[in-house]
């Protein structure tokens, strides 16, 4: 079994999209591949077969690795209801609506549940592809961990950083990120990944060198822009809990394989490969 863990400089760095792809990839490549996600905060959505509740981001990757949505892959969702609020779904069934003090305090109690579901989709895979939330430097909730680094060590996972080049600020945002981190989690991340670039990428060339010597990790992929027909994923509280249709099937597996392509031609796979000890089953 190995794993591969996404973690982002910001909430909406590409970390869902990039996880996609990678799920579609080992699915072709002849891996049993599952997607993870511990805790995810979502306003949307997707009610599967069982009637379980999980977010649409891992019911698409589910999609990506050929397999139908399952709870396992979101044990937590935090369906917002006000700006400090949220109804707390376990294991695809709502439980009580908390506020965001109460619920931080009840975080801890919840880590023994997320390693019982990810040790069991574990040992019934050969990839898990673990995805992070907002991002791993956020200081104020780093105690009790439970979806960045926290997941990271309890999966014992090689972790990619990947930022958002289209915010602006990406060197600054890798930096930052990596040097508010303690010693040993720095050491998980090994490599970086340029999300949604548009443009000459010589240009971007200096910064890539310079942003490697000074982290002492490398950039592993440089992804372009891309424009994809997916049902987005909401965060926000400002919008009524509601559940989502991913959409047609068809459209769905043309975006996957686009997206797929995107990432074989842009990411360095065999380096993906090396840090998860594993060899391409096509090669």
């Amino acid at each position: 079994m190995a794993n591969i863990m996404i973690q982002g400089t910001t909430s909406s760095a590409g970390k869902s999209l990039m996880c996609a792809g990678l799920c579609r990839i080992f699915k072709e490549e002849g891996f049993r591949v599952y997607p993870f996600k511990s805790q995810n905060m979502s306003s949307s959505y997707y009610l599967n077969s069982k009637g379980h509740k999980i977010s649409a981001s891992q019911s698409l990757q589910a999609i990506a690795c050929g397999l139908l949505p399952e709870s396992d892959m979101n044990p937590i969702l935090l369906i917002p209801k006000t700006d400090n609020g949220s109804m707390v779904v376990i294991n695809g069934e709502e439980k009580e609506d908390m506020e965001a003090l109460e619920y931080f305090k009840f975080r801890p109690t919840l880590k023994k549940m997320i390693l019982e579901v990810y040790r069991k989709v574990e040992a019934a895979s050969d990839i898990v592809v673990i995805e992070g939330a907002g991002s791993p430097a956020e200081i104020n909730l780093k105690e009790n961990d439970i979806v960045n680094m926290g997941m990271a060590e309890m999966a014992d996972a090689p972790v990619l950083l990947v930022a958002d080049i289209d915010r602006g600020g990406v060197f600054a945002s890798f930096y930052g990120t990596v040097m508010l981190l303690e010693p040993h989690e720095r050491a998980r991340i090994k490599g970086l990944i340029i999300n949604k670039f548009r443009g000459d990428k010589t240009l971007l060339d200096p910064g890539i060198s310079m942003i490697e010597e000074m982290l002492g990790i490398p950039v592993v992929g440089t992804i372009p822009y891309l424009e994809l027909d997916f049902k987005e994923e909401k965060s926000s509280t400002g919008r009524k809990p509601h559940s989502i249709d991913l959409g047609d099937p068809q459209k769905i597996e043309k975006e996957l394989n686009k997206l797929a392509h995107s990432l074989r031609e842009n990411l360095d796979m065999d380096y993906v490969y090396r840090i998860m000890d594993l060899e391409s089953s096509v090669r």
